[in-house]
């Protein structure tokens, strides 16, 4: 069974930037979509990003294009490790942030968003955005 490792996160002023990890143990071959998604507190969780672990393409939600990027690293047999590089933070990006697989593609993460069915999540972890 696929098991998600979140690091990174940290407290940040506007506009600076932070990485966070999240490795997928349990091999390729039990997932195809690895997803970001995040929480702020009162609110509803929302979707960030998406890449697909078949052909390494990727889908962003309009609140983070032109300032996320999701990225991977497939050169490890038994962890596939997957990066969200957040650049120009805002306070609004404050919320925990989620990793999460799924056996689908990002298409299946463009429909349905956190309202979908995934396979597992990370732990959380914490962004917060503030002067």
């Amino acid at each position: 069974q696929v098991q998600l490792v979140e690091s990174g996160g940290g407290v940040v002023q506007p506009g600076g930037s932070l990485r966070l990890s999240c490795a997928v143990i349990g091999g390729p071959s039990t997932y195809n979509g690895v997803s970001w998604f995040r929480q702020a507190p009162g609110k509803e969780r929302e979707g960030v990003s998406c890449i697909s672990a078949s052909d390494g393409s990727t889908y962003d939600t309009d609140s983070v294009k032109g300032r996320f990027t999701i990225s991977r690293d497939n050169t490890r047999n038994t962890v596939y490790t997957v990066y969200l590089q957040m650049n120009g933070l805002k306070p609004e990006d404050t919320g925990t942030y989620y990793c999460a697989a799924s056996a689908f593609s990002c298409r299946y993460f463009k429909d349905w968003g956190p309202s979908g069915t995934y396979d597992a999540w990370g732990q959380g972890s914490q962004v917060t955005v503030s002067s």
